[in-house]
C-alpha cells in the first residue's frame, strides 16, 4: 500500500498538474487585445520592429539611473526567463541624448544573463509621445518622459493584456516596481501569449502536412 501511495505521488500527481496548467492555457485563450494597431511609424528611421515579434515595451525616460532597479527587476523576472524564444524582445524607449548613460547600463545587465534581445531606441519627446499614446492606457509618462510600467506587444502591433484583471479591472501594462506584479502577473500572460504562438504555428504545420 505504502509503496503504490508513493509511485502515485512520484508519478501521476507531476502528469496531472501538468495536464491542469496545459489545459489552463489552452481553456482560457488568448490573451486579449486592448488596443490594435500601436504607432510604429515613429521607429521607421531605426533598426527595431515590433511588427512579427513579440515585444515587451517600456519607456525609461532621462532618469536612468533611478530606472536601473526596474531594468534588473524586469531582467532577472521575465527576461531571463523567456529571451531565448523565437521572435521574442525587450523594446525600451529613451531620449535622445541618453546613449552613453545605456552603454552602463547594457554592461550591468549583460553580467546576469546575454542581453542580445534588449534594445534600445532613443527618440525625440515627440515621438516618444506618439508612440505612449498610441497604446491608449489609463497611464502617463511622467516629466522625465518615463514610466515603471511595460507592455506586451504582439506580433500585429496589438497591446495584449487583462480585461478583468482583479485588482486592477483592465490592465495595460506591468509595474516593474513591483516583484509581485512581475511573478504573478507578467510572467503568466508571457507565458499565454507564447503557448497562443506556438499552438498557432503547430496548427499551420498541421494544415501544410494534410494538404
Amino acid at each position: 500500500m505504502k509503496k503504490t501511495i508513493v509511485l502515485v505521488i512520484l508519478f501521476v500527481l507531476p502528469i496531472v498538474a501538468y495536464l491542469f496548467f496545459a489545459s489552463g492555457v489552452n481553456n482560457f485563450g488568448k490573451l486579449p487585445v486592448l488596443t490594435e494597431k500601436i504607432n510604429e511609424d515613429v521607429l521607421l528611421e531605426t533598426s527595431v520592429e515590433l511588427k512579427n515579434n513579440i515585444t515587451v515595451l517600456g519607456f525609461l525616460g532621462d532618469d536612468i539611473h533611478l530606472k536601473k532597479g526596474n531594468a534588473f527587476n524586469l531582467n532577472q523576472k521575465i527576461y531571463k526567463r523567456f529571451y531565448e524564444f523565437k521572435d521574442f524582445q525587450f523594446v525600451m524607449i529613451l531620449p535622445v541624448g541618453n546613449e552613453e548613460k545605456v552603454v552602463e547600463l547594457k554592461q550591468e545587465l549583460s553580467s546576469l544573463v546575454d542581453i542580445v534581445k534588449w534594445n534600445f531606441v532613443f527618440l525625440e519627446p515627440t515621438k516618444i509621445k506618439i508612440l505612449f499614446n498610441s497604446l491608449e492606457t489609463d497611464l502617463t509618462l511622467d516629466d522625465k518622459l518615463g514610466t515603471p510600467y511595460v507592455f506586451i506587444i504582439d506580433k500585429d502591433n496589438n497591446l495584449r493584456g487583462r480585461t478583468s484583471d482583479k485588482d486592477e479591472g483592465t490592465k495595460y501594462g506591468f509595474n516593474t516596481n513591483s516583484v509581485a506584479d512581475l511573478n504573478n502577473k507578467m510572467e503568466d500572460d508571457v507565458k499565454i501569449i507564447l503557448a497562443e504562438y506556438r499552438l498557432a504555428l503547430k496548427k499551420n504545420n498541421a494544415n501544410r502536412t494534410n494538404k
